[in-house]
């Protein structure tokens, strides 16, 4: 029997800049995906989901999308990605379990791929494959299989983060570092109940615009203009590819910034750059909710909360705030009182995904 785990991720700033070649400040939440294993002698898959009391069954030789049961496409979809590579595996039986509340933002889907691709690795012995090749999977699952056009955020925040620290990820090189989170802090994470969907259109219409944004600039990607130098030359931009470009390119801006800050340890002025990147998401991304920037606006009011944000694609989801240690339930009591349901979770920066 093998179990792998990965980590959910909460992006701290650097919204929708993964698949701009940008900058993301990113944690792995202490809750995440368990999949427990054995490999089989013949060619069969069986995954077993108890929490949602669903199954599914498939050959590797026969791999496919699944059209019903879609929760088994971020497996199969990983699945395929190995086959694509010519790394050989077969037959498996699989069981999911999660404490990952779905559909808050935390990436339960990069989650369950990064689970994926370490079991693979581990059952039939690709050791050589690296870290940022297991990202690159996950990626092209999403990619191929569930049809999501996602950058690589997710899935290297849920390899690559570290306990105690937050992981500061260049989505040109994909250089990876770590930043110090001062001690004296918590991360509550507020499940707004609003079910988000990315596969119906949104978060493919926000990246169509931002390329179109950076073809009409003469520009490789976002990263590659500031927020000064957009100013500049904003009447060349359609109005949506304008408005969608100063999210990113301020995004952008906020997490160099917000990295500086944290290796100052001030986390004050660090969450007045969260509360700016949400105010971005209402007035240029358009990717809140009513309900995400009523937990916001509330987050706003308590004593010791330093900074507050939708965290993950939006249209729905989370906020994450950033607190003072001691301060979260009285945090989470306005939280929940401002939209009814909301269901908050406490954190700390997590360790990432990993053979257990």
């Amino acid at each position: 029997m093998i179990q792998s785990y990965a980590p959910g991720r909460a992006e701290l700033l650097g919204n929708h800049t993964d698949y701009n070649e940008g900058l993301v400040l990113a944690i792995a939440v202490d809750r995440g995906v368990t999949l427990t294993g054995t490999v089989r002698g013949d060619d069969a898959i069986f995954l077993a989901a108890p929490d949602m009391g669903e199954a599914c069954e498939g050959s590797v030789s026969k791999l496919a999308p699944e059209k019903e049961k879609t929760w088994a496409n971020y497996l199969l979809g990983v699945m395929a990605q190995f086959q694509k590579r010519g790394l050989a595996f077969g037959g498996v039986d699989l069981r999911i379990e999660s404490d990952l509340p779905p559909g808050a933002g935390l990436s339960s889907s990069a989650a369950l791929e990064t689970a994926t691709a370490f079991f693979l690795k581990h059952a039939f012995h690709h050791a050589a494959l690296t870290p940022l090749e297991l990202a690159k999977i996950g990626q092209g699952a999403e990619h191929e299989y569930v049809g999501v056009k996602c950058g690589l955020l997710d899935q290297i925040a849920s390899i690559f983060s570290k306990a105690g620290q937050a992981t500061v990820i260049d989505c040109r090189t994909f250089e990876v570092r770590n930043a110090p989170l001062t001690a004296g802090v918590s991360f509550v994470i507020a499940n707004s109940g609003v079910k988000h969907a990315l596969v119906a259109g949104e978060y493919n219409e926000r990246r169509e615009a931002c390329e179109e944004a950076a073809r009409t600039l003469g520009i490789r990607a976002l990263r590659d203009i500031d927020p000064a130098g957009l100013e500049k030359r904003a009447g060349e931009l359609s109005p949506a590819a304008l408005k969608r470009a100063r999210h990113v390119v301020g995004e952008n801006d906020r997490v160099a910034q917000a990295t500086r800050l944290l290796e100052a340890g001030d986390m004050k002025a660090f969450g007045q750059l969260m509360f700016a990147s949400h105010e971005s998401s209402i007035v240029n991304f358009e990717n809140s909710c009513p309900e995400l920037d009523a937990l916001v606006a509330a987050a706003k009011g308590v004593e010791g909360c330093y900074g507050a944000r939708l965290s993950g694609g939006g249209f729905g989801g989370a906020t994450i705030n950033l607190v003072a240690a001691g301060r979260e339930e009285a945090l989470i009591a306005a939280l929940e009182a401002a939209v009814p349901g909301t269901k908050c979770l406490v954190t700390k920066a997590a360790d990432g995904a990993r053979i257990l």
